[in-house]
């Protein structure tokens, strides 16, 4: 599993969701003791550490701030996903994001990122997961904070000690909005593949609000926004011969394009040109570039709006993660004495 923990930071620097804001509560807090750390409770006698709170990087302040674990899923959960969603889907997204934290944290004590200042992780998007203040959710929710709030704070709770492992190790627990019909390969994406992020079928992602979307740029509009992203093409003055798509994954998403001869990866075209993901199709006329784009989100691991199906269809949050993410275990943390 180590070989795995050590890609784990240049997974988490490309994992960018599409959050979704929704909102934090308050109750007890499980982890209160100042002299106490947790480990994994598994056949296994290693034991993952855990902690009773995380250092934030706060990319707006640029400070970096101590917050408890139980404030800290809950701000995650409430910007990451819908509050509306089914209470077993926010405790499935509780837990996938307490083990991307605890993941985090673990690399960056192996190996630091400067960038942070000492924290464990940041607050931006771009890099790290989502998270939002107790004032920031009560301002963006208005006069439905307190049921959201409430909501929340219930799912996280109910699950705030339960932790993804693999191996014994805490994995890197992807995630996206939604899928295209199939989540997709990490090594489509990152160009390594895991055990436990294999592609699996997320039908519910379907019936998504979002589902399909659809961009029209003009043919200046195309020029400019990939010559700032790759800037050894050698543009034609045929626009209609442009992009060729050339390979695509075994979930349909786009692998690799050709663009007036350079070879570029579906991900970084989709990055480019602002699309939902690298599952599109492109067409040319009149002068306008059209992409019909399924899913949103980079495709890997658990699907939010799969999430929020198979809820609704009965299934637990542990049967949702473990259909997301293969062969994995959800265990207890455990507090031991330091």
């Amino acid at each position: 599993m180590k070989r795995y923990l050590s890609i784990f930071a240049s997974l988490a620097v490309l994992i960018i969701t599409i959050p979704c804001l929704a909102f934090i509560g308050t109750s007890k807090p499980p982890y209160t003791s100042k002299k106490a750390s947790s480990g994994i409770i598994s056949s296994d006698t290693e034991k993952a550490t855990d902690a009773d709170s995380f250092k934030l990087y706060n990319h707006k302040t640029k400070k970096v701030e101590t917050v408890s674990v139980r404030d800290y899923l809950i701000g995650v959960v409430g910007a990451e996903m819908p509050a509306s969603f089914h209470s077993e889907a926010l405790k499935a997204q509780a837990v996938a994001s307490h083990t991307y934290a605890l993941n985090m944290k673990q690399q960056q004590q192996k190996s630091p990122n400067k960038s942070l200042n000492g924290a464990d992780l940041s607050t931006d998007p771009a890099t790290s997961q989502s998270y939002m203040t107790k004032e920031e959710l009560k301002e963006f929710y208005g006069e439905h904070f307190e049921t959201y709030y409430k909501k929340i704070s219930e799912a996280v709770d109910s699950v705030i000690d339960k932790v993804i492992i693999y191996q014994n190790e805490p994995i890197a627990a992807a995630f996206h909005s939604i899928s295209g019909g199939m989540t997709e390969d990490p090594a489509n994406i990152w160009g390594k593949s895991l055990n436990y992020l294999k592609p699996v079928l997320s039908d519910g992602d379907f019936l998504a609000p979002d589902y399909e979307s659809k961009v029209t740029l003009t043919a200046d509009e195309v020029k400019a926004k990939l010559s700032a992203k790759f800037s050894d093409i050698q543009w034609t003055d045929e626009p209609g011969k442009w992009i060729t798509v050339k390979i695509l994954t075994d979930s349909k998403s786009v692998k690799e394009a050709d663009v007036c001869g350079t070879t570029v990866t579906g991900t970084d075209l989709r990055n480019a040109l602002g699309l939902n993901s690298a599952y599109f199709t492109v067409s040319f006329a009149d002068g306008k570039f059209t992409f019909d784009v399924k899913g949103k989100g980079h495709g890997v691991g658990m699907s939010q709006y799969g999430a929020d199906y198979l809820a609704r269809q009965g299934k637990s949050y542990e049967d949702i993660l473990k259909y997301y993410y293969s062969d994995v275990t959800i265990a207890v943390l455990q507090k031991t004495d330091s």
